[in-house]
């Protein structure tokens, strides 16, 4: 790479985190009681199967900007629903969208983070709102050197102005900056924007039947097998 980035920007959920384990346990924690033995990674896959969906209205305009929190506690009102069970009780629908702030890192993260951190800025560009973030990060072992990503333009990716706005807000043009993430269309975005683009694959993302994001799929600065192998192309 001839001019390498200032800035890296993460995406977090599935890039950094293994939500899907980490989801499944705490519905199967909290509403085995009460619902019995299911199938609750399948629950976990359809509750984050209505994330992209829950966004769309405030992409369009149709709807004011509301935090990730809240809607992770209405997508679980629907997912029990479509599941055919007994609707939440409000306090237990909002202490489970809570556990979005306790994933689990992918093993090699918080290694990799910290060996990035000693020549880029770190931060996450999330759709995850700003209080989400900020446990997460100290829940995970996260060192962010900010919190950026939707919350802070009042919108959801993979919309221009949560690339732009990041980028304005530590004084970086889009091309001093690097999105790193799992994701094809996390990627293409920011890419079509002038910011540089950095790949790995999560194969287990969505557990062990994953079919998406298998391999790159752009034409991205850099590709790697994990957050350490690319801290090692980064820091040569």
């Amino acid at each position: 790479m001839q001019h390498k980035p200032k800035a890296l920007f993460f995406d977090v959920f599935g890039t950094l985190t293994d939500w899907h384990s980490s989801i499944s346990q705490a519905l199967s924690a909290r509403l085995t009681p009460l619902y019995g033995a299911l199938d609750y990674g399948a629950m976990a896959t359809s509750w984050r199967g209505r994330y992209q969906p829950s966004m769309e209205p405030i992409r369009q305009g149709d709807r004011s900007f509301v935090p990730l929190d809240q809607l992770h506690e209405e997508n679980l009102k629907h997912v029990i629903l479509a599941h055919g069970l007994p609707d939440l009780d409000d306090n237990l629908c909002r202490e489970l969208a809570m556990a979005w702030r306790y994933l689990t890192p992918w093993p090699d993260v918080v290694a990799g983070l910290d060996a990035l951190r000693q020549s880029f800025l770190l931060a996450p560009v999330s759709n995850g709102n700003v209080a989400l973030m900020v446990v997460l990060a100290r829940h995970a072992g996260f060192h962010f050197d900010m919190i950026l990503g939707a919350e802070m333009a009042q919108n959801y990716k993979p919309m221009p102005d949560v690339y732009l706005r990041s980028a304005a807000l530590i004084g970086l043009l889009p091309e001093e900056c690097m999105m790193v993430a799992a994701h094809n269309d996390d990627l293409q975005a920011a890419s079509a924007l002038g910011l540089k683009t950095a790949f790995f694959p999560r194969l287990r993302e969505y557990g062990p039947n994953q079919q998406t994001d298998l391999c790159a799929q752009g034409n991205y600065d850099l590709v790697a097998d994990d957050l350490l192998d690319l801290a090692q192309q980064l820091l040569v």
